[in-house]
């Protein structure tokens, strides 16, 4: 689930089925007012590539990537500079949401393929923009060449948006088992499934900050009754409307939840900066209209003060993530592509000294 699919698919790269690509690593120019970012280079070439997270190490990337022959997201691994691209899930439905153990041992992901081998098919858009509840989504684990599959959620429904706390013991992720979509942890082999949110609305994208302490995630909060209504007739249809998220904390216990971001556009992908004090999201919060692929990256404190916006480019900028000492950052991007729609990997180093320009 997530706003690129706004974007008009790209040409598609190819790639054969368990082969090696090498992608070649490109130097882009980041925008002028984009002064927290420095030798942005690009880390993949073609079609839809996006939700790229690093290890707890920083040397590999696990990214989920729409490329030939595969109709739909399939999830792959990668070198820090964008080497050794291999295919590490079933080539079979839909994917989603790949992620490492701390130790580099294994891999988690979401995936449709237990429901079907084929793509499960594209939400009704007659609807307005929506995204679909696959309730063939499931979350599993693996090694990290893609092999030992183990299954980790066997409920009726949607289950996915999987990411793993940084001591290794807690998988967060969201499901829609209780009649809600609503966060959800359990222990790295599946056991001890708790319910952590419990109010109406989309609950989902959740992290856990590098001390383990907290969760951040986005939340849409219907609240008058034509909003209810709506947001209850889409679910029944397994379809949620992501036009309103705002960022949430909590902690890891699901106590104290707080609201960060109250500015009724689509926030999404938030994620912890190793400070543990500020959180980095992206939003189209400049330009709220669904059809618009104007999203950027902003910083926002763990209070909810000090947003700055840290990207500029005019399309889509999405999907951070900071390795795990805070010198670099990990996005997906429209910025330099070939063909319109075309969504890709950047990394870049990241600079703490100067303004971005707060908004």
């Amino acid at each position: 689930m997530k706003p690129r699919s706004v974007l008009t698919i790209g040409v598609l790269a190819t790639l054969a089925l368990g082969a090696i690509y090498f992608a070649r690593e490109q130097t882009i120019q980041p925008h002028p007012r984009e002064v927290h970012l420095r030798n942005i280079r690009q880390l993949t070439s073609g079609g839809e590539n996006a939700e790229a997270y690093f290890s707890l190490d920083g040397k590999q990337i696990i990214f989920q990537s729409t490329r030939e022959p595969y109709k739909c997201d399939q999830i792959f691994t990668m070198n820090q500079n964008g080497s050794n691209v291999r295919l590490v899930s079933t080539g079979k439905g839909r994917t989603s949401c790949g992620y490492f153990t701390p130790d580099g041992k294994r891999i988690i992901y979401a995936s449709t393929h237990l429901g079907s081998p084929d793509c499960p098919p594209p939400a009704d858009r007659s609807e307005g923009y929506v995204w679909p509840i696959y309730r063939t989504f499931d979350i599993f684990s693996a090694k990290v060449d893609g092999t030992d599959l183990k299954r980790l959620t066997t409920t009726d429904g949607y289950d996915a948006e999987g990411t793993i706390s940084p001591d290794g013991k807690k998988i967060v992720f969201t499901s829609a088992r209780d009649g809600d979509l609503e966060i959800y942890d359990m222990n790295l082999d599946g056991t001890e499934q708790r319910r952590l949110t419990n109010e109406l609305g989309y609950d989902g994208g959740a992290w856990h900050s590098q001390d383990g302490q907290w969760i951040v995630w986005r939340a849409s909060r219907p609240k008058t009754p034509a909003e209810i209504a709506k947001y209850k007739d889409l679910f029944s249809k397994n379809l949620v409307m992501p036009v309103k998220l705002e960022i949430m904390v909590m902690r890891s216990d699901g106590s104290q939840k707080r609201q960060l971001t109250s500015n009724g556009a689509a926030n999404f992908a938030p994620y912890f900066h190793p400070n543990g004090r500020q959180i980095i999201f992206a939003s189209n919060v400049n330009n709220p209209d669904p059809r618009s692929p104007n999203f950027d990256l902003f910083l926002i404190n763990r209070d909810g003060t000090g947003l700055q916006q840290i990207t500029f480019d005019q399309g889509f900028d999405g999907f951070p993530m900071f390795t795990n000492d805070g010198k670099k950052l990990i996005w997906a991007s429209n910025r330099h592509g070939t063909k319109e729609g075309e969504t890709n990997v950047f990394i870049a180093d990241w600079v703490e000294t100067g303004s971005s320009g707060d908004n």
